[in-house]
């Protein structure tokens, strides 16, 4: 769950970018009704053994629509990994970010948190490539994203782990938080780590931009040598 299969740009205009893992899937924050009907037909068609995880996997991303609708979410990814029984385990990876109106993200960052910023506080500062971020872990009870045991209407509750890595953006006047949740609780060394690695791939750079040493003899009336690295 280390490796990385893709650099993501946010949406709808990049200000940063950052490295999809291998194993998840991006999703659409704005599916068509035509396009999820599409989904539920293909579901159905499915064998019954394959129909009821991906019935699962559907349901954990019709909830993650629910949340991420509501707040400021750049990017949204599925992720599905064998366990030690080669069974599949889930995780949602989500992007996002926070403004503070001007002020001075650190400090905003901070007074969110509250007094303590150490191990014994649950929250561990981590040093990345674009500056210092905030690690926070939590274990919550949350609805399962699974079908109602029989006989009820509410779904189940189940535990999840939650790590977030809060990042204070000074350029921006504001706040990247990179969050990873999963059903394996039991995983969240593992998932701990995937979630460091995609916060240390953060960056303001196009990684799609060329190089500047590659372009000897930029035309200086197009304006290229101002390009904003912020897309």
């Amino acid at each position: 769950m280390n490796g990385f299969l893709d650099t993501v740009e946010t949406e709808p205009k990049p200000v940063f970018w950052y490295g999809l893992p291998y194993g998840y899937l991006q999703l659409d924050l704005q599916p068509s009704p035509e396009g999820i009907q599409e989904v539920a037909r293909q579901l159905s068609a499915l064998p019954e053994g394959m129909r009821d995880r991906a019935d699962q996997v559907f349901r954990l991303y019709a909830v993650v629509l629910t949340m991420l609708r509501s707040q400021q979410v750049m990017g949204c990814a599925l992720g599905m990994h064998p366990d030690e029984r080669a069974e599949a385990t889930l995780s949602v990876l989500t992007v996002s970010t926070v403004p503070t109106s001007g002020a001075h993200p650190e400090a905003v960052l901070l007074q969110m948190l509250g007094d303590g910023t150490g191990p014994a506080d649950g929250i561990v500062p981590v040093e990345l490539p674009v500056g210092t971020g905030y690690l926070l872990e939590a274990e919550r009870t949350t609805p399962a994203p699974t079908a109602p045991p029989e006989g009820q209407d509410e779904p189940a509750q189940g535990t999840v782990w939650q790590g977030t890595v809060a990042i204070p953006v000074l350029r921006t006047s504001s706040i990247i938080t990179v969050q990873l949740v999963t059903p394996a609780v039991e995983l969240a060394d593992d998932y701990r780590g995937v979630l460091l690695g995609v916060a240390r791939t953060v960056t303001f750079d196009d990684p799609a931009a060329p190089d500047p040493a590659e372009v000897p003899f930029p035309d200086s009336g197009s304006g290229a040598d101002e390009r904003s690295p912020f897309g």
